[in-house]
């Protein structure tokens, strides 16, 4: 190996020493000694979650529910997400569909419940065909109906800097507008979960 090459490599690898080349242990007569290294901490910085403060810009409202999810409801989590991206809409949205489907439908795409069933509703977010949300087998498709959805929450001036509930509620016009805050933390927290996965 060339001398300038072997210097370079030595060089890397931490073994150069002024005035000479070190290429194993120093002999105990050698008068070169090498200072310690010191070590300092490295920030970790994890750029793969969301900020909390886009998730849950206001902090949560009263009282917060929290369900165990299965595999299908963590898809549709996912599904939530993924149409949240695609529509250009920030992590907040997100949060904002993801509390208005677990208080819609805990998160399960709901066919029709027969006479269980408030009126038409249908789907993840228990969107009716009759008010023009789309036929059926739209509304039960995750996709579409998170992306009409989104179209609606886009239709309401200021939804971003408006309280979760106010935001949901405008865009769903329920029986119970106030039920949607208590689902907040758990939607922030699968959106910190999946945004980035």
């Amino acid at each position: 190996m060339n001398t300038m090459l072997r210097k370079s490599v030595l060089g890397v690898a931490g073994l150069a020493f002024a005035g000479g080349l070190a290429a194993g242990p120093l002999h105990a007569t050698s008068t070169t000694t090498a200072s310690p290294v010191e070590a300092k901490p490295v920030a970790v910085v994890q750029a793969d979650k969301p900020d909390s403060g886009k998730l849950i810009p206001h902090g949560v409202q009263g009282q917060q529910s929290r369900i165990a999810l299965n595999d299908e409801q963590t898809a549709n989590a996912k599904a939530i997400i993924a149409a949240t991206k695609k529509a250009g809409l920030p992590e907040r949205a997100a949060v904002i569909s993801i509390a208005t489907s677990l208080q819609e439908s805990k998160l399960e795409n709901l066919g029709h419940l027969g006479d269980a069933n408030d009126h038409d509703s249908l789907g993840l977010f228990q969107q009716r065909p009759s008010s023009g949300w789309g036929t059926p087998e739209q509304i039960t498709d995750p996709e579409y109906s998170t992306t009409a959805f989104l179209k609606g929450l886009r239709q309401v001036d200021g939804w971003q800097d408006m309280p979760l509930t106010e935001a949901a509620q405008t865009v769903q016009v329920s029986a119970y507008p106030d039920a949607y805050a208590q689902w907040e933390q758990q939607a922030a927290d699968l959106v910190a979960q999946y945004w980035n996965s």
